[in-house]
């Protein structure tokens, strides 16, 4: 007998679209300028992420980082599209669609900036 998966929590979605709604108001009206942007506070690895983030990274070098981890996803996703059918190849197609505008959004932060993002390379 195939064992069931255990179900996962409910999400609220009126919730989450609250809050996100109170996020983009709240930088609409104060809209934050990337060279005021204090760098990052170090994060340890704990319960609710098993990354840790370093402390003092600058908000572009955050941003070049990124770029590279959204284009990494977008070439799985597309990967994973090209062998999924039915509901599995619409639900990738729709995170691939959400990380390449994700990206498009990082990568113009990066050029307004004077960073070309097709030039990032990943530290080492």
């Amino acid at each position: 007998m195939k064992a069931s998966k255990p179900k996962r929590p409910r999400r609220d979605d009126h919730k989450h679209d609250e809050a996100t709604r109170r996020i983009l108001d709240d930088l609409s009206a104060n809209p934050p300028d990337i060279d005021t942007l204090q760098p990052t506070q170090a994060q340890p690895v704990g319960a609710q992420s098993p990354f840790a983030v370093m402390a003092d990274v600058r908000a572009l070098e955050a941003l070049q980082h990124i770029a590279i981890m959204l284009k990494s996803a977008e070439e799985v996703s597309d990967e994973i599209t090209e062998r999924g059918s039915g509901l599995e190849r619409g639900l990738v197609w729709s995170l691939v669609h959400s990380v390449e505008m994700s990206r498009s959004l990082v990568n113009a932060l990066l050029r307004g900036n004077g960073i070309d993002p097709q030039k990032v390379q990943p530290s080492p």
